[in-house]
Order: C-alpha cells, then structure tokens, then sequence
C-alpha cells in the first residue's frame, strides 16, 4: 500500500503555516508516506503573499511552497504534487490537476464566484473536492457543501475537524455519489494527526490520484467506515 496526504498546508505560503516545505517533506518521509499534495490557501484564501505584487510575482509566491517541496522530495524519495486550496465566502475547495501555467495564463482567476471557478478548473482537466464542508466559523456566511454539479468530491473526513463536521460530509458525498478522500488538513508536525488515502499502486502523477478518487478505490485513513 502506498500512503497520500491530500491536504497540507506550508510556510509562507499559507500564512496560518508553522512548518516549511522542507520540514512537512522530512515529516511524511518519516511516517512512511509515498507521497504529499501541496495545497497551500491560494490568493483568495489565508495566503502569505504580501500585496502589491504583480500577477505573475503572485503566482510564483504561492507556487514557491510546492517548488520547495518538491525539491526537498527529490532528495528524500518522497513524491511530490501541486494542488491548492481556494477559497469562496469562506468555503474552502481542494483542486488537483492545474499547472503553473494556467495559473499564470489566468490572472484574476482568484476572484472568480462557484459557477466559473468550477467550470475553469474543470476545461482544464483539474479536479475539484470540496474541504470540511460543514465547517462552523465567523468568517464562513453560508456553511455546508454547495451544489453537486459544481465539485467532483468531498473530504468526508478532515483529521483536525470533529466528529460533527466530518460526518454530515460523509453522509452527503454518499448521496450524491461523490468520490470521498480524507486528509489530514497539516499546518505542522507537533500536533497533527496524519491522514488521507492508500493505493494499490504508487502514483505517476497527480492524475493517477484523481482517477483512483473518481473510481472510489482509494482506502481513505480515518477512524470509521466510508462504504
């Protein structure tokens, strides 16, 4: 079985990051994982990027967490992928599959409302799972999952979210026949709880992982039954 986190966060491109690229890199490696996604908060989310800069200089500061770690998993035989978090009034969406350049070739493509963000990232061959959907906050007008037709998944379980936010996740991916990951949601190393997903077979690339997730083969690492 080869081990995925799906969902982790590094500084400074996440701004609520307290480990490095290279530091979450040394972490998984330890805890015998094949392989990481990268899914710093992009422009529109907890970013670390400070204002003023231009699109491209934008891009290539939130990319740097992903180029850093991937650098640091070469050396370490850890596998490495590129996603991000992006966020909508509050709501928090995980995407697999875009690269630096669409992301370059976009700009403005942080301000972009459910409808066209999720029509964007799909005409360009990504995947999009929608993270702790029923999350409670201050800053979050209107929780719980949006519409099927605009996602592709759910993380049915968030291993620093409760019991109460990851089970009406699963109870709604299930109804709408959506494929189902879990992760850990790292922000460091002292205190998390690792998770995600299991394959039968190591990933070539990001691809690989959004075909598994959309066939429903993934094992996901959590504490209660998925099926």
């Amino acid at each position: 079985m080869y081990l995925y986190e799906t969902h982790m966060h590094t500084y400074p491109s996440s701004a609520c990051a307290a480990v490095t690229p290279e530091q979450q890199v040394k972490f998984y490696k330890s805890k015998g994982y094949a392989g990481i996604i990268i899914t710093d908060h992009f422009l529109n989310g907890n970013t670390g990027c400070p204002h003023g800069l231009s699109w491209e200089k934008k891009i290539n500061f939130f990319y740097d967490g992903y180029r850093r770690a991937k650098k640091a998993g070469e050396k370490n035989e850890l596998d490495v992928f590129f996603g991000m978090e992006y966020g909508i009034s509050g709501l928090d969406f995980l995407v697999y599959g875009i690269s630096l350049e669409f992301l370059l070739e976009n700009p403005g493509f942080d301000k972009l409302g459910l409808k066209n963000f999720s029509a964007k990232v799909r005409d360009a061959g990504g995947y999009i799972a929608q993270a702790h959907p029923f999350r409670q906050g201050f800053w979050i007008p209107s929780p719980g999952a949006v519409s099927p037709e605009f996602i592709d998944g759910i993380e049915v379980y968030n291993a620093s979210m409760p019991e109460s936010v990851n089970r009406p996740a699963l109870a709604y991916a299930k109804r709408h026949n959506l494929a189902k990951q879990a992760g850990s949601d790292s922000h460091d190393t002292y205190a998390l709880k690792p998770s995600g997903i299991s394959l039968q077979k190591r990933a070539e690339s990001i691809f690989d992982i959004i075909s598994v997730l959309k066939a429903g083969q993934a094992n996901l690492l959590c504490p209660f039954g998925t099926n």
